[in-house]
């Protein structure tokens, strides 16, 4: 999926194998297998109800995964081992249902979580909300 070479301990940032999740009977994701790099912009399309938020809330282990691996800088979170609140430290999620501060515009709500991770973004590959959001598609 990603041509970038940005890779963290010779890894893909966010690596998904075969990863499924059923609710009941029905399979939502089915052998979902993809490598994101530092600094791609990944977009997840699809009709309503075809399992894009699922997908995004099992990155970050909010769903558990009926099967497959997510690793996140090579550790697999899927192991009940991990300590999963450690990696979140590093995630950020914004969900469908947008909640936004009505008192900040766009670029503020979309770097406060930054703020208070603490996160430093830096480097000719880093991603920059700026840059996505005065991009021409």
């Amino acid at each position: 999926m990603s041509g970038n070479t940005g890779m963290f301990n010779g890894q893909p940032l966010i690596r998904v194998q075969d990863l499924g999740k059923s609710f009941g009977s029905i399979d939502v994701l089915k052998g979902i297998t993809v490598d994101i790099h530092k600094g791609d912009v990944v977009f997840v399309v699809g009709p309503s109800g075809s399992g894009k938020s699922t997908f995004l809330r099992c990155l970050n282990l909010l769903e558990e995964p009926t099967s497959g691996h997510i690793f996140f800088e090579g550790t697999d979170i899927t192991d009940p081992k991990t300590d999963i609140d450690k990696h979140r430290q590093k995630m950020g999620m914004v969900f469908q249902q947008f909640n936004l501060f009505p008192h900040m515009d766009i670029m503020k709500n979309l770097t406060i979580a930054g703020g208070y991770l603490l996160l430093a973004i830096t480097g000719p590959g880093a991603f920059s909300i700026d840059r996505v959001l005065n991009k021409k598609w």
